[in-house]
């Protein structure tokens, strides 16, 4: 049976899916793999007049933090250049590896990184808003005209990402110094990251103090089985994923580290009873892969929490609850601003990372030579982010 939020999510495409094909006429669509791989945007005037008012209002501080962005947005291009190399590097020299970079859905699949679908639309409108108008602000910061904005969707098929955009004047951007283009290019990079160290301060100095005084451990929860050439115990003895572990051989299991000590104390082969909040089992244990000589159950494990029941008693079940929830919501707003950041610093053509490396290349070479170096960098690196997202559905 699908729960509550896939069908938010089937309904969320299917309207998006309706709307595109109402408003295919008004869309400016750029097809890729014509009808199949494409790209729509529908232009609007929103947001345009407040760009125009902070800039003025504040324009002499919005230019020095486009030239910072220039400087955050160039180490964060080494950085994200060196991960997926090494990523890749570590993806054949260790099979067990999980790869760098990944497609982010409200769908669980292999290959897929899940985010839960409410998680996934606030995070990708938060994402897309702070993103695209920080373009425009640093644009209009340097007398740069912004042409329109608006929403855009990515489509397979079905629109199935949504997206924003800040159209600047291309022309006019093109004739402007290298310093301006810059910062225009990596405002929307930067913001994103500066956005992602607001959310995990809110997370780990607001949010995670309280929801720390509500809740308490009820045991580990089982969040999938360890994949190999062969099934391992957790799968074999049938505990289904989304259990939670209370006690093993009659002992208590509140905690992660607890589990991990009884591990620690049994050996390979060695039968042990297991009790989940759903059923009991007893499973005969492994060898670990990584160290035979230790027992192994085969399963990734986190912590389990509940809301305290004096906490229930007092407040009620909605706002622990919804605190607690709050908390994910950063959380992920922390992980997902800051790892597309980064992904948009990747050197590859349309990204803002490309277009920063080009300008560069052209300053150090002529432009005809500096666009041949920026074609073969960006091919690089189009390949090894394949690569990844393609490990990452067959491993």
């Amino acid at each position: 049976m699908l729960d509550f939020q896939t069908i938010a999510a089937i309904v969320f495409l299917a309207v998006l899916t309706i709307f595109v094909f109402l408003k295919r006429k008004s869309l400016d669509t750029k097809q890729i793999i014509p009808h199949i791989l494409y790209f729509s945007m529908y232009k609007t005037k929103w947001g345009l007049n407040l760009m125009d008012s902070v800039a003025k209002k504040y324009r002499k501080f919005m230019l020095y933090v486009g030239y910072f962005g220039v400087l955050i947005g160039f180490l964060g291009m080494i950085a994200i250049s060196y991960g997926l190399i090494n990523n890749i590097y570590v993806l054949f020299t260790k099979p067990e590896a999980t790869p760098g970079v990944g497609l982010v859905l409200p769908f669980k699949a292999k290959g897929i990184f899940f985010v839960p679908f409410f998680y996934w639309i606030i995070a990708i409108f938060v994402i897309a808003v702070v993103h695209e108008f920080s373009h425009g602000l640093i644009a209009r910061a340097n007398n740069l005209k912004v042409k329109s904005s608006g929403f855009a969707f990515l489509g397979l098929v079905i629109p199935i990402i949504p997206a924003a955009f800040v159209e600047p004047d291309e022309k006019e951007l093109r004739k402007r110094p290298h310093k301006e283009q810059l910062s225009v290019f990596a405002a929307g990079p930067f913001s994103n990251i500066a956005a992602a160290f607001l959310f995990v301060a809110v997370a780990s100095f607001i949010l995670a103090p309280a929801v720390n005084a509500i809740i308490e451990p009820n045991g580990v929860k089982v969040s999938d089985y360890v994949k190999g050439d062969k099934k391992f115990p957790a799968e074999l003895a049938g505990i289904k994923i989304g259990e939670t572990i209370q006690q093993v051989d009659d002992k208590p299991v509140a905690y992660v580290n607890n589990l991990s000590s009884i591990l620690r104390s049994k050996k390979p082969d060695e039968i042990v009873a297991i009790k989940t909040d759903k059923s009991s089992y007893e499973i005969k244990l492994a060898k670990n892969p990584e160290n035979e000589s230790l027992a192994y159950i085969g399963a990734y494990l986190e912590q389990s929490t509940k809301i305290k029941d004096s906490v229930k008693a007092r407040y009620g079940k909605f706002l622990p609850n919804a605190l607690t929830w709050a908390y994910g919501l950063f959380v992920i707003l922390f992980v997902l601003n800051f790892g597309i950041g980064l992904f948009n610093l990747v050197p590859i053509g349309p990204l803002d990372g490309g277009r920063m490396l080009q300008l560069v290349l052209h300053r150090i070479f002529d432009k005809e030579k500096g666009d041949k170096y920026w074609y073969y960098i960006g091919m690089f690196f189009l390949i090894l982010i394949f690569f990844n997202i393609v490990a990452g559905f067959v491993k």
